[in-house]
């Protein structure tokens, strides 16, 4: 369980970060957890003196979320692996491997999501059926 969790909103994010590095907290990472169908939560780790401090940013799985590798650089690189993974993006990222830091092609799927909208093949016409037969 976490302790220390502040809720931060997608306009606060940067400043909050940017507010608690000048306080001399080090950035340690980002976890995500698929909610439910709709919605992500993203946690954002931060340590100083070995106690830890972090925010909580609930977002749409259509939002986009400001990155904050401009506050922490370090930060671009789990921002690209939760591109990759959850198909969350990132406006602002300090270097953006657009969804292929794992994959040499843009990834298409999103692994580590649960609910995932999966279409039924549509079946063919039937005039493309019947020249198909003869």
């Amino acid at each position: 369980m976490l302790h220390d969790v502040t809720c931060v909103s997608r306009e606060a994010l940067v400043g909050e970060a940017a507010k608690i590095k000048v306080l001399g907290y080090r950035f340690v990472t980002l976890s995500c957890v698929e909610k439910d169908a709709s919605t992500f939560d993203i946690f954002y780790h931060f340590d100083r003196d070995l106690t830890l401090k972090n925010f909580k940013l609930s977002v749409s799985k259509t939002d986009r979320v400001p990155s904050i590798s401009a506050v922490y650089f370090a930060a671009f690189l789990v921002e690209n692996e939760i591109q990759d993974l959850f198909g969350i993006a990132f406006d602002g990222l300090a270097v953006d491997y657009k969804q292929t830091l794992y994959l040499e092609k843009e990834a298409k799927v999103t692994p580590f999501c649960r609910y995932t909208e999966v279409k039924a093949p549509q079946a063919e016409p039937k005039a493309n059926r019947a020249s198909v037969e003869n």
